[in-house]
C-alpha cells in the first residue's frame, strides 16, 4: 500500500459531491491501492448536513479511506493537500447579472486560492467545478502564485462526456467507440463543442466522425446547441443541476491526471494558455485538447482548424476576455 493521499472537496454537503464522494472512496479514481485521507470542506451552515455525509462515508465501510475530515475552517481544509477539488461556489441565482455572480466567486476563489498557497503542497492538483469554473480556476491560480499555474484546471470533461455521447447515440455505437473530441474555450453557452478531428471505430475499423455521419447540417447545427445547452436541459427536466453526470466527470478528470490518458487519445481540459497556442490569447483558461503523461499536461499541437472553427473558437475566446476583464477588476479591489 502507498502512503495516504489527502484530497480536498469543497461544496461536500452539496449534491455534486454527494455522487463524487464514494467513487473517491472507493479507489476507482485514484486507484484499488491508494489510501485516502479525505477532507469534506463547506460554509458553516452547511455542517449539519456535511456531519451526515460524514455519518454515510464512515457507515460504506470503505477500507481505503484512512480518515475523513469535515471542517468549515480553511486552515484545516487546505493543508497538505495533494489534490483539491473545488465543487463549491455562488450559484447564479434568479435575476443575477453574469457580473454579480462572477463578483461574488471572485471573492470565494481568491481565499481558496491564498489557502491553497498557504497551506497545500505545492504539488497539488486543482480542479475547480464550480462555475463560472474557467474564471473561477484562473482566480484561484493568480492567487496561489507558489504554486504553478499548470497544475490548476477546470472541468469541462462533462461536455466532452455529452460531445461523445450525442455522437455514438447517432451512430447507434458505444460512447467509449468515440474518441478525439474537443471542447473549445469556455464551459459556458459559447463552448465550441468540435468533431472535426474526432474518430469512431464503426464495423471494427476507426473513422472520421464527419465522415461516418454524413449530416453536416447536423453537426454544425443542433448537435452544437444540444452540447451547449444541455446543462439547461436537464435542470428544466430534473428541477436540479446534473450532479451524476458531472461527479462522473470529475472523475475521468482526476484519473486521466493521475494516471495518463491512453495512447492515441485526447481530453479536453480547462488549462492555462500560452498564447502560442490555436490564436488563443495569453493567459485564458481555456478548454483546449491534451494529452496527460506523469501527471503533467501537454497541448495537442497542429491540429488543422477550418474557418468555421475558427470563428466559434473566437467567439468563447472574446467571452473569457471578457470575464477575466471584469474578474480581475473584483480581485484587485477584493
Amino acid at each position: 500500500m502507498s502512503e495516504p493521499i489527502r484530497v480536498l472537496v469543497t461544496g461536500a454537503a452539496g449534491q455534486i459531491a454527494y455522487s463524487l464522494l464514494y467513487s473517491i472512496g472507493n479507489g476507482s479514481i485514484f486507484g484499488k491501492d491508494q489510501p485516502i485521507i479525505l477532507v469534506l470542506l463547506d460554509i458553516t451552515p452547511m455542517m449539519g448536513v456535511l456531519e451526515g455525509v460524514l455519518m454515510e462515508l464512515q457507515d460504506c465501510a470503505l477500507p481505503l479511506l484512512r480518515d475523513v475530515i469535515a471542517t468549515d475552517k480553511e486552515d484545516v481544509a487546505f493543508k497538505d493537500l495533494d489534490v483539491a477539488v473545488l465543487v463549491g461556489s455562488m450559484p447564479r441565482r434568479e435575476g443575477m447579472e453574469r457580473k454579480d455572480l462572477l463578483k461574488a466567486n471572485v471573492k470565494i476563489f481568491k481565499i481558496q486560492g491564498a489557502a491553497l498557497d498557504k497551506y497545500a503542497k505545492k504539488s497539488v492538483k486543482v480542479i475547480v467545478v464550480g462555475n463560472p469554473a474557467n474564471t473561477n480556476c484562473l482566480t484561484a491560480a493568480k492567487s496561489a502564485p507558489s504554486i504553478p499555474k499548470e497544475n490548476f484546471s477546470c472541468l469541462t470533461r462533462l461536455d466532452h462526456n455529452r460531445a461523445k455521447s450525442q455522437i455514438a447515440l447517432k451512430l447507434g455505437v458505444s460512447a467509449d467507440d468515440v474518441k478525439n473530441v474537443i471542447i473549445w474555450g469556455n464551459h459556458s453557452s459559447t463552448q465550441y463543442p468540435d468533431v472535426c478531428h474526432a474518430k469512431v471505430k464503426l464495423h471494427g475499423k476507426e473513422v472520421g466522425v464527419y465522415e461516418a455521419l454524413k449530416d453536416d447540417s447536423w453537426l454544425k447545427g443542433e448537435f452544437i446547441t444540444s452540447v451547449q445547452q444541455r446543462g439547461a436541459a436537464v435542470i428544466k427536466a430534473r428541477k436540479l443541476s446534473s450532479a451524476m453526470s458531472a461527479a462522473k466527470a470529475i472523475g475521468d478528470h482526476i484519473r486521466d491526471i493521475w494516471f495518463g490518458t491512453p495512447e492515441g487519445e485526447f481530453v479536453s481540459m480547462g488549462v492555462i494558455s500560452d498564447g502560442n497556442s490555436y490564436g488563443v490569447p495569453d493567459d485564458l483558461l481555456y478548454s483546449f485538447p491534451v494529452v496527460i503523461k506523469n501527471k503533467a499536461w501537454k497541448f495537442v499541437e497542429g491540429l488543422p482548424i477550418n474557418d468555421f472553427s475558427r470563428e466559434k473558437m473566437d467567439l468563447t475566446a472574446k467571452e473569457l476576455t471578457e470575464e477575466k476583464e471584469t474578474a480581475f477588476e473584483f480581485l484587485s479591489s477584493a
